[in-house]
């Protein structure tokens, strides 16, 4: 089914050059395949139970295990960004007819976007996304894309995807325990399921918070010309304007930013709170959890050339140090009100610290009461 938004995407060009730049892996064509899946489907029900008894979070129904190719990732994240920019990409001009775009940009919109996914898709071992979603009935995420729903009344296709070529590379690269590593992995993908589904109001603010960011993704030239002045200038005065958030924080309004740093913020504290949920409930489970985090976390952080480049460019690196942030964060606020200090935040969205209180936790205990 086409959107208006294909009319300035050219989608299934993106989708060749993702394909192409992530490659195939011999590993997920050999017997190790079924393996991988039979485990991720044992896994995923411990995984949710053990979640379950650390966090107190209620999610309903079951998660399902899917475990995907590099292109299946592409696949489904090309759907989702359909989706998400079709409010912006397919506004009506004056006329009342779809804005026209040119070939050119299309073209190499196409290219940018083709070349960041298949370059993640590379990289990414499981997901748990809320903006997944297909017109295709067989992709992943298709049954939550189209509103289906389970005999409990859960939403059907409430699934956690990992990427197979990805973790067996992984595996044989630090010689991980397979059954120890997949069990580590669906943890993490888990925490975030528990958190973005027994967590009511989660989903839908998170969800505005991004509509906010395509709303004001309005095509400026002179914002992009500011924002390359600040950059240049930036660099001779030896700032680290990248850091930031990459080109999109150097590129956005004012307005933009606020949402950025709100998007920020919230990222920030679920991803501590997942590494933090996923270390405790691996123990007595998993013993080599502690390996696999430090090996991991020196995997993201020590990229070198190209890949480092891309993550700076990406803010992928500020989003490392903003999880790393949210992890202290909770640590401060535990240190302060106990285990459970986070269960605060869930009460209400207002509680939801800002990138401000994650750094500086003293004011997020002295503006949120304990009571």
């Amino acid at each position: 089914m086409s959107t208006p938004a294909d009319e300035h995407v050219d989608w299934d060009l993106a989708r060749r050059i993702a394909v192409k730049v992530a490659g195939t892996e011999p590993l997920y064509r050999s017997y190790l395949a079924e393996p991988l899946r039979a485990d991720f489907a044992r896994f995923v029900p411990v995984a949710a139970e053990l979640v379950a008894i650390e966090t107190g979070l209620e999610t309903p129904g079951e998660a399902h295990a899917e475990v995907i190719d590099r292109a299946g990732w592409i696949d489904a994240n090309i759907a989702a960004f359909r989706r998400l920019l079709q409010p912006l990409l397919g506004a009506p001009g004056t006329d009342g007819e779809p804005a026209e775009s040119s070939t050119v940009t299309r073209t190499l919109g196409a290219v940018e976007l083709g070349g960041v996914l298949g370059w993640m898709s590379k990289r990414v071992l499981g997901q748990y996304d809320l903006l997944w979603a297909s017109d295709d009935d067989t992709a992943p995420g298709a049954a939550i894309a189209n509103g289906a729903r389970g005999e409990a009344g859960e939403t059907a296709g409430d699934t956690v995807y990992f990427v197979g070529p990805n973790i067996l590379v992984t595996e044989k690269r630090y010689a991980f325990v397979p059954a120890q590593f997949r069990l580590w992995l669906a943890l993490h993908e888990l925490t975030h399921r528990s958190q973005f589904t027994g967590v009511p109001w989660l989903r839908p603010h998170f969800l505005k918070l991004v509509n906010g960011l395509v709303d004001e993704a309005q095509p400026d030239p002179e914002r992009l010309r500011e924002g390359l002045r600040t950059l240049v200038s930036g660099r001779r005065k030896g700032q680290d304007l990248l850091g930031d958030g990459g080109l999109a924080a150097v590129f956005a309004s004012e307005q933009q930013r606020d949402l950025i740093a709100q998007v920020g913020g919230m990222m920030s504290l679920v991803e501590g709170h997942g590494d933090v949920t996923m270390a405790r409930a691996a123990r007595g489970h998993i013993p080599d959890a502690e390996r696999f985090a430090l090996v991991m976390s020196h995997r993201r952080r020590n990229a070198r050339g190209m890949n480092r480049l891309l993550q700076r460019l990406l803010g992928i690196e500020a989003k490392l140090a903003q999880y790393q942030a949210g992890e202290e964060f909770i640590a401060e606020i535990e240190a302060e009100r106990g285990p459970r200090a986070v269960d605060r935040i869930w009460e209400r969205a207002e509680h939801l610290p800002s990138m401000t209180e994650i750094r500086d936790p003293a004011a997020w205990l002295e503006r949120v009461p304990a009571v």
